[in-house]
């Protein structure tokens, strides 16, 4: 994908993490994150006209990815909305959110990766076309081993009645946090971008190996 080996270094409280140049980060804040994502759009259009008959679909886009990473605990939320010359452009998104819970019995959750991805479940298609999860370790340089999970997903719409869901190429990375206990930085990259999953999977990938904590 275009651009895809220039890296900008995001750095907030207790991470930093670098993305590719052209991607955008936003603010996901409710009082003003529409704000914020309208000037984005407007800058990114006056920069590249031939994407201004898309612009209803980026701002669509990047409202729910910045309602859904705020719900989430997100402290850093990306995307990227590139056309390539046809009628629908190419979205994703990746965020950084600190997660943590506990056992009935009020304990911390192990942050263990193998405990976690023994927690995690594996989902095998039955059938072409059918959704699918798989879990693994990985090594982060620098940062040491963390659980992961991949696939095609039927993520929940987020506060949907009706228990509707959206399909989406989904990794998601779980990174101890060293020192609390119970907590770990989770790392998501996702694109409704079925077709190029494969490519997904390297892009965050790549994205969340330059994960490291802040000295």
């Amino acid at each position: 994908m275009a651009r895809y080996m220039e890296a900008l270094t995001v750095e907030r409280g207790g991470f930093r993490i670098k993305v590719p140049e052209s991607w955008w980060e936003f603010d996901v804040r409710p009082e003003s994150r529409d704000d914020s994502i309208h000037r984005m759009v407007n800058e990114r259009l006056r920069a590249h006209p031939e994407l201004v008959p898309h612009r209803d679909t980026y701002v669509s886009f990047l409202r729910k990815a910045a309602a859904d990473a705020w719900k989430s605990g997100a402290l850093y939320c990306g995307c990227m909305a590139e056309s390539f010359g046809g009628d629908i452009p190419i979205t994703g998104s990746v965020t950084v959110s600190l997660v943590g819970g506990r056992t009935s019995k009020g304990d911390p959750l192990p942050t263990d990766p193998d405990a976690i991805a023994a927690q995690l479940a594996v989902k095998e298609a039955k059938r072409e076309g059918d959704s699918w999860r798989k879990v693994t370790t990985v090594d982060i340089p620098g940062v040491g081993p963390a659980a992961r999970t991949y696939g095609i997903e039927d993520v929940p719409v987020p506060g949907d009645e009706l228990g509707r869901t959206i399909r989406a190429v989904l990794m998601q990375t779980f990174i101890p946090v060293p020192g609390q206990e119970g907590k770990v930085a989770l790392v998501a990259g996702s694109s409704q971008v079925l077709d190029l999953a494969e490519s997904f999977f390297d892009i965050f990938d790549a994205i969340t190996s330059t994960f490291r904590f802040a000295d």
